[in-house]
């Protein structure tokens, strides 16, 4: 679980909720007919934009802002340094089977192209090729909210015209101009919220899991073409350790470092 995102989502409605009830009737921001303009017409223009199975994907990809098991990068590391050493002790036939305890497919797969003996350029091809369509799929699923957060604010621009057309047809009744004039400045906040609370917020996250999982599968690539090439498992493991963050190279160092009491 993704506290920070719940705590974000969660926040910003509070946020938004305390500013209304401290300055004003909450019943009186809840307007049916520019609920139905704003969050319908946005839903309505989505499904026009995307095919459903495009759709699908891109909603079924929101679970992912909030529930999100990051790629151990430790852990990454760790296999293909033990993937190198077997490979330099036994060769490459012998990662077959500790290809099958892998946990990643990405990483399973690329091992066994090596096992099978394909040759270099066609790995990092075919593993280049599935991480392209990857990072694909991931910008197909972001566009939707893309789409979302552009089209919300238009609806609620175009309920805020309503409004006005309302209010500017019944000028001669002085009652109706509060009431109309209400509606139109509603609807905008209500296209607002579609993009600023909910859409654009994740797009970012989207955005962020897409590159952590790009990256690390840029690791487990130039990792594999390591091994495949009989590199050294300790220049191997340093080229690894380039990718990353100061911090999590110091957190590797460390973990290898000898407790005390141990030679």
């Amino acid at each position: 679980m993704d506290l920070a995102s719940v705590f974000g989502l969660v926040g910003g409605i509070a946020v938004i909720l305390i500013t209304i009830l401290l300055s004003g009737d909450l019943i009186g921001y809840v307007d049916i007919p520019s609920i139905i303009c704003t969050f319908g017409g946005t839903i309505a223009m989505t499904f026009m934009a995307f095919p459903i199975k495009k759709l699908k994907e891109g909603f079924a990809a929101l679970k992912y802002v909030f529930v999100y098991a990051e790629t151990d990068a430790e852990y990454i590391i760790k296999s293909i340094i033990d993937l190198a050493n077997t490979a330099r002790k036994e060769g490459l036939l012998a990662l077959e089977e500790a290809a099958q305890q892998l946990k990643d497919d990405f990483l399973q797969k690329g091992i066994l192209l090596i096992v099978d003996g394909t040759d270099p350029e066609l790995v990092r091809n075919i593993l280049e090729t599935e991480l392209s369509f990857i990072e694909e799929r991931h910008k197909s699923n972001q566009g939707v909210y893309e789409f979302m957060a552009a089209i919300g604010p238009g609806f609620g621009m175009l309920g805020t015209l309503i409004g006005l057309i309302n209010m500017l047809a019944n000028l001669s009744d002085p009652s109706t101009v509060g009431p109309n004039m209400a509606v139109a400045i509603v609807t905008t906040l209500y296209g607002s919220i579609i993009a600023n609370v909910f859409c654009n917020p994740v797009i970012s996250k989207l955005k962020i899991r897409s590159s952590q999982e790009s990256l690390m599968k840029e690791v487990m690539l130039e990792g594999m073409l390591s091994i495949q090439a009989g590199e050294n498992p300790r220049i191997i493991e340093e080229k690894l350790k380039a990718f990353m963050s100061p911090k999590l190279r110091n957190m590797l160092d460390s973990a290898k470092a000898p407790k005390e009491g141990e030679e």
